[in-house]
């Protein structure tokens, strides 16, 4: 379509009609030069039930303004970016690591395991608490969650977000409804947990920041900080903290099956830089341009989140000589960048080369926007990159992968490509190197 309408057109689903944005520059020109005319969020139907206008990804205006930089200054507070959560990552990465070795070179599914590191690290930031692979707890929260994003980003689905009087009939979205309800009540039971044992004086993490904002807005009728605000926000953060990055590993992995001369070359970069007897650490990564670029390029070709939750426009908008009234929607396609012809030679082969320069440095590019880009772009972005570097980078230093078939048949299509695109299930042997 944007072939032949332009990089701004309108489409209309059922009788709703949406303006898609397409192509770098136009999302530049939006999302970043008139960031706050593009800033608010719209509705997805099947998570209204569950987000309301409460939490970080749903909210607007002053809410979601102050919800993103009191998050921001938790983060900062817990050592994100500094060598506090960095540690605790490459803990996590080593309780993985041995969980690998006890499947012995066998043919396994590495959808759970994959999760357990991104899910126990955003529980630290969450609740200053990891839980053990085998815990009912967080096998519910690994599995349910990941059944909801095969739900969301199911055609159904998009069907219900175009028809939304659909759901009212049968269907697996009443599945997502009982799963968001169950993760709900044991996130409660952690805030309750947490409000016997708050010391004011010692926040120790995320909800124990939340709940003494809470107290000292007590008095204030018109505060942001509510408990169905915290609760919808701790659901928000531990979604974005664990899906995209697990699905992400889990279709890397698939990748560097699928052409094991890119694997063998990360594992020839990581013996010279790091070899076999220490963990690796984000300081290597500078030294390490082949993995970084392997990094980018996995989130680049897989294109986790095609289309982030639609964008609604805050008030009337002059753009690209076009009149966009204030309350439409925005489709903003991320695909359209990461995918540009000009930018990434051969955008549909999965190459490394796109992120290296002619000596075989790492390569930055401003088309490089899997975690969108403005004032709604993802704020784990940086803790997502220490957590992509750091479990791709272990396993293969730990590990080759072996896969079940021959290379030239492993099939790298997604099996879902809505709201996120999922790679397909497979099985592979984790051989000791």
């Amino acid at each position: 379509l944007a072939k032949e309408y332009g990089p701004v057109f309108t489409v209309y689903f059922g009788m709703r009609p949406y303006v898609v944005l397409h192509g770098y520059n136009t999302l530049k020109e939006a999302l970043i030069d008139q960031g706050e005319e593009f800033s608010e969020r719209g509705r997805f139907s099947i998570m209204d039930e569950a987000a309301s206008e409460f939490g970080i990804v749903f909210s607007n205006g002053h809410r979601w303004r102050q919800t993103r930089s009191f998050f921001l200054m938790v983060l900062r507070n817990m050592g994100v970016g500094k060598k506090t959560i960095e540690n605790q990552i490459e803990e996590e990465v080593w309780c993985l690591v041995e969980a690998l070795k006890k499947t012995n070179g066998s043919p396994c599914d590495p959808t759970f395991l994959l999760a357990c590191v991104p899910c126990n690290v955003i529980f630290f930031v969450l609740f200053q608490k990891r839980f053990d692979y085998s815990d009912k707890k967080l096998q519910f929260l690994i599995n349910s969650s990941h059944e909801n994003s095969r739900i969301v980003s199911s055609s159904w689905i998009q069907l219900c977000s175009i028809f939304p009087a659909l759901l009212c009939l049968p269907g697996s979205h009443k599945n997502y409804s009982e799963n968001i309800a169950e993760q709900k009540k044991l996130i409660m039971d952690h805030i309750k947990e947490h409000q016997e044992s708050l010391d004011f004086k010692n926040p120790k993490d995320f909800i124990d920041y939340f709940l003494i904002k809470m107290k000292k807005e007590n008095d204030n009728k018109k505060s942001e900080f509510t408990m169905e605000h915290l609760i919808t926000t701790v659901m928000d953060i531990f979604a974005a903290g664990t899906e995209t990055i697990s699905t992400t590993i889990r279709y890397g992995l698939l990748l560097l099956m699928k052409y094991p001369e890119i694997s063998a070359k990360i594992q020839e970069e990581i013996d010279h830089v790091i070899g076999r007897h220490r963990s690796p650490c984000m300081q290597d990564r500078s030294r390490m341009p082949y993995m970084d670029a392997v990094v980018h390029e996995i989130q680049r070709y897989i294109d986790v989140v095609p289309f982030p939750i639609p964008r609604v426009t805050t008030q009337d908008v002059q753009f690209r000589g076009w009149h966009i009234p204030k309350g439409t929607k925005i489709l903003i396609s991320l695909t359209s960048v990461l995918h540009d012809k000009k930018e990434f030679p051969n955008p549909d082969k999965f190459d490394p080369g796109h992120f290296l320069d002619d000596t075989g440095n790492f390569r930055k590019s401003d088309y490089f926007m899997p975690f969108s880009v403005g004032k709604r772009s993802c704020v784990g972005e940086g803790l997502a990159h220490m957590e992509m570097f750091l479990i791709l980078t272990t396993i293969l230093q730990h590990f080759t992968l072996k896969p079940q078939f021959d290379p030239k048949d492993i099939d790298i299509t997604p099996v879902e490509n809505g709201l996120l695109s999922l790679p397909p299930s497979y099985e592979l042997c984790f051989i000791p190197v």
